[in-house]
């Protein structure tokens, strides 16, 4: 007997095909991928693409040309020179050495058009020192791992600083450490950064009118509250900026840059959690904390370390007097910190409430000082 002949359809073979689930059905935390087209993109945004990248990996590449460069002996008296250079090299605690020609280069245009980055100015006098506190601190601040509206606003002149208040010369502060890697260093003292030490920011404010510092506030316990929608800020044991202010006769500004804490998503760290243990063990051992955060890549919208296209608006509000110190007085009593505290937050509060409907639209709370 003939065996008989069997022919699966179209419709057979598919039902026949084992069900299928996407990733994300699967493992709820991990997301479906957003793919970026290969074509349709302006190359405006390819380039400053490239520029943001370029920002992230700059610390890792100085230090890779760095070190294969010792492997030429060609370049070992040049080594040598450049070593002794570094070790004697006091640039960052005296006010820095900013290049105004290299702040102006149009790659920095590419750097700022990615979110894109805006300044928006208040009336200040150029015949007085400044004090700026900028908030929030963000998940990592003044690096070149992360990518923010204070290196567009304060650290180039992408966003027009110079011809929003003519006259102020602004040197934005880092930690001193980030001055200890050859090549880098070089390259972040021509955008006019120097150390946030406090011989460094009296060197600053003490070298005539117009002279002033940018200090990020906050540190590492507020990065821990970077969140999209969220601006918990870690200000009133911050004491240090506003007694510097007196010292010197510096009027305190402060600036709110909106879209700051939307630039990366934080991985949940909820008090008490074993992640915030771990980060508030690392933060009292080295003085830092390393937030777990994720954004986009270079070729998706929601997979990666790049961060997201979020515009950033740097508010500055109005400059608050500080009070003088008596004769014979060095240092600011508890009072006089306090009291002008007070006055700071309450002008942090009212450019928050002032522009939050504008440039925060999608908040989902306001602002709070937490601590």
């Amino acid at each position: 007997m003939k065996e008989q002949e069997t022919t699966d359809t179209p419709s057979d073979r598919k039902m026949a095909l084992p069900d299928i689930k996407k990733v994300s059905e699967i493992i709820p935390s991990v997301p479906d991928v957003h793919w970026a087209p290969l074509t349709g993109i302006p190359f405006e945004r390819r380039i400053q693409m490239a520029v943001v990248l370029m920002w992230i990996f700059l610390l890792g590449n100085c230090l890779t040309i760095f070190c294969c460069s010792l492997f030429v002996p060609f370049l070992w008296p040049l080594h040598i020179a450049y070593i002794i250079y570094l070790y004697r090299d006091q640039s960052p605690e005296n006010g820095g050495r900013r290049s105004d020609w290299f702040r102006r280069l149009p790659i920095w245009n590419y750097y700022a058009g990615y979110f894109p980055a805006k300044l928006v100015k208040a009336n200040l006098d150029p015949k007085k020192n400044y004090v700026f506190g900028s908030h929030p601190h963000g998940i990592i601040s003044i690096s070149s791992l992360q990518v923010d509206g204070m290196v567009a606003s304060f650290a180039t002149e992408a966003t027009g600083f110079s011809q929003l208040f003519p006259g102020i010369t602004p040197s934005l502060l880092t930690l001193t450490t980030n001055f200890k890697f050859p090549i880098y260093r070089d390259i972040i003292l021509a955008l006019g950064i120097a150390s946030v030490s406090r011989h460094s920011c009296e060197k600053i404010l003490s070298c005539g009118p117009g002279r002033s510092i940018v200090i990020v506030i906050g540190g590492a316990s507020e990065s821990l509250n970077a969140r999209p929608g969220i601006a918990d800020l870690v200000l009133k044991k911050r004491l240090g900026f506003i007694r510097i202010a007196i010292r010197h006769g510096a009027d305190l500004v402060p600036v709110f840059s909106f879209g700051e804490n939307e630039l990366y998503n934080q991985v949940d760290n909820s008090t008490g959690s074993w992640l915030w243990k771990a980060q508030k063990k690392m933060q009292q051992a080295l003085g830092f904390t390393m937030p777990l955060f994720h954004a986009r890549g270079i070729f998706n919208y929601n997979v990666g370390l790049i961060p997201y296209r979020h515009p950033i608006v740097t508010v500055v509000g109005k400059p608050i007097p500080v009070p003088k110190l008596k004769p014979g007085q060095t240092e600011p009593t508890q009072e006089q910190l306090l009291e002008t505290q007070a006055l700071y937050i309450q002008e942090l509060e009212f450019i928050y409430n002032k522009y939050k409907d504008v440039y925060a639209k999608d908040r989902k709370q306001d602002l709070r000082i937490v601590s």
